[in-house]
This record gives structure tokens, C-alpha cells and sequence, in this order.
């Protein structure tokens, strides 16, 4: 059996700690998340933009796409045909019907800068319920000017 005794040239001094003290470590981690907790829904909203604008190219097509329209006292119209917003689903099914290769028309939604959005995203909804879901925003082009 051996006995642990000190020895004589450690005497008054303290033996190097090996361990590691975390706590600080853990102190900035913990102030770190709750600031990207607080600052992260910032980030996400409160952005003005105004989405009519609009620098992207034409698009490409290979069949005459139908366009949607709403002015600026939330009519609707279906090529140019106004239709209420009763009337609006059974338009949109008859467009759906005219399918060309097994895929449904492309669909180009023109809306009013100064429409309410929650008209507009009514209008994408029934769209999107009756199956047309190749829909374009059409945008004014910016030219650079």
C-alpha cells in the first residue's frame, strides 16, 4: 500500500490546474443568442419596396399566355373581359380547360402600384385553386431611367 505524501519541493506552491473554466465561455454564448433572438424578426421585415419596377428581361413563349388584370378600382378582367369576383372561378376553369401539352396557359397578372395587396393575392388564390400556377407579375421595365 503507498501513501500519497507531498514532497519537499512543492512545498507553498499550488499545483497548474488543468481544467478549463467554461463558465465565461458559456456567459458569451448565452448573451450572444439572446441578441440574434432580439434582432433576428427585424431583419425580416419592415422593408418598403415598390414591386411594380422592374430591370428583369422578357420572358420566353411559346404559346399566347392570358392575361389578368385588376385596375385601380379592383375590376377584374380576363382578356380584356371584365368578370365580378362571382364570376371570376368559372372564368378561370374555362382557361384552365385549354391546356397545350399537358400543361395549363401561362397566366400574366397585371395589378394596379396602388391596389390593395390583399385583392391581388385573392385574385393569385383563385388562380392557384383553379390549377393555373404558371403565373408571371408583369412589371413596368426601368430602362434606367
Amino acid at each position: 500500500m503507498a501513501i500519497n505524501l507531498p514532497s519537499q519541493r512543492g512545498r507553498g506552491r499550488r499545483a497548474p490546474m488543468a481544467d478549463i473554466n467554461v463558465t465565461p465561455l458559456v456567459d458569451v454564448m448565452l448573451v450572444l443568442l439572446i441578441i440574434f433572438m432580439v434582432t433576428a424578426p427585424l431583419l425580416t421585415a419592415g422593408v418598403p419596396v415598390e414591386l411594380p419596377d422592374s430591370k428583369a428581361k422578357p420572358l420566353d413563349q411559346d404559346q399566347q399566355p392570358v392575361e389578368v388584370a385588376l385596375d385601380r378600382d379592383g375590376n377584374i378582367y380576363v382578356d380584356k373581359l371584365a368578370v365580378t369576383e362571382a364570376v371570376l372561378p368559372d372564368a378561370l376553369a374555362q382557361v384552365a380547360a385549354k391546356q397545350q401539352n399537358g400543361k395549363p396557359p401561362q397566366i400574366f397578372l397585371r395589378a394596379d402600384r396602388h391596389l390593395d395587396y390583399g385583392k391581388v393575392m385573392h385574385v393569385m388564390g383563385e388562380l392557384n385553386h383553379a390549377g393555373l400556377n404558371r403565373v408571371a407579375l408583369v412589371t413596368v421595365g426601368d430602362d434606367g431611367k
